[in-house]
């Protein structure tokens, strides 16, 4: 079976339509009866329940995109909890998606930032992706979208409340990005991302934000990891006219990073940026 790369451009110049990446053959019919039982149980009114195109009216108008093939919208909601106790062995979880939903993310804002910071280093560049694609903002995305409404989900995924789970809401906005992929193409792709991205891009897009790590910081690891981190002055050295800061960050108890700096604030924010980064590779 053929596969067409998300990288098809370099090689041909010309971005085409993915149609051609191999698609399970899944019986339409078997898979909305399945969709429609698990819909009913989450909505009482029965019509609404057979018509899957009618639960994801309002995500496409929020999209601002319809789905030619609504099978690719509906796997993009099917999380490996739920097919796994569906008796239909037809059925793929979004996982396939997510992948491709990643690797298309990833080119589609590392050209919007080579195209808005024409000076910066590939270094910054990195560090910049980072600081859109990750857990934070695709759960930001995620909630504007509301894609938590729209998750199927195994019974114990959902009693835990898998739903509101940062995790799995970053996940399926990188396999509905996937699934736009494929049933739009890469130009129609980048469109809906940089509408949806826009606000990321911006905030980082500013000086501001690119040098307050204390800020980025404070927010992703209240996101990700519901607490906040602290500082703590650990070394203050040389004469008074020319002091000398050291600052240790923890979260939760555990020391992450230090800093240093002419002023504690420069100390904590070069604490703050070390550890910001760090978080990004585990």
């Amino acid at each position: 079976m053929a596969f067409i790369s998300v990288f098809e451009k370099l090689e041909t110049g010309n971005w085409k339509k993915a149609t051609s990446m191999p698609t399970p053959q899944v019986s339409s019919f078997k898979f909305q009866i399945s969709l429609a039982g698990h819909m009913e149980s989450m909505n009482n009114d029965s019509t609404k329940a057979l018509s899957p195109k009618y639960e994801f009216e309002g995500l496409e108008k929020r999209l601002g995109y319809t789905f030619e093939n609504p099978e690719l919208l509906i796997r993009s909601f099917c999380h490996t909890s739920y097919v796994n106790e569906q008796v239909d062995s037809h059925l793929e979880n979004n996982e396939r998606l997510e992948f491709l939903g990643d690797a298309v993310l990833d080119l589609a804002i590392s050209h919007f930032l080579m195209r808005h910071f024409e000076d910066a280093t590939e270094g910054d560049l990195s560090k910049l992706r980072a600081m859109v694609v990750d857990e934070a903002g695709l759960y930001e995305v995620a909630l504007i979208l509301k894609l938590g409404d729209y998750l199927l989900l195994g019974k114990g995924e959902e009693q835990s409340l898998g739903r509101e789970k940062p995790s799995i809401l970053a996940d399926t906005t990188e396999a509905l990005i996937g699934a736009i992929y494929l049933d739009a193409g890469f130009d129609r792709a980048m469109e809906i991302i940089e509408g949806l991205f826009s606000p990321l891009l911006e905030r980082v897009g500013t000086q501001e934000s690119v040098n307050d790590f204390k800020s980025l910081l404070q927010e992703y690891t209240q996101q990700t990891y519901k607490s906040l981190p602290k500082y703590r002055l650990i070394e203050e050295t040389g004469p008074a006219h020319d002091r000398f800061f050291k600052i240790a960050l923890s979260l939760k108890g555990e020391v992450l990073a230090e800093g240093e700096g002419r002023s504690k604030k420069e100390a904590e924010q070069n604490a703050a940026r070390e550890a910001f980064f760090c978080l990004k590779e585990i």
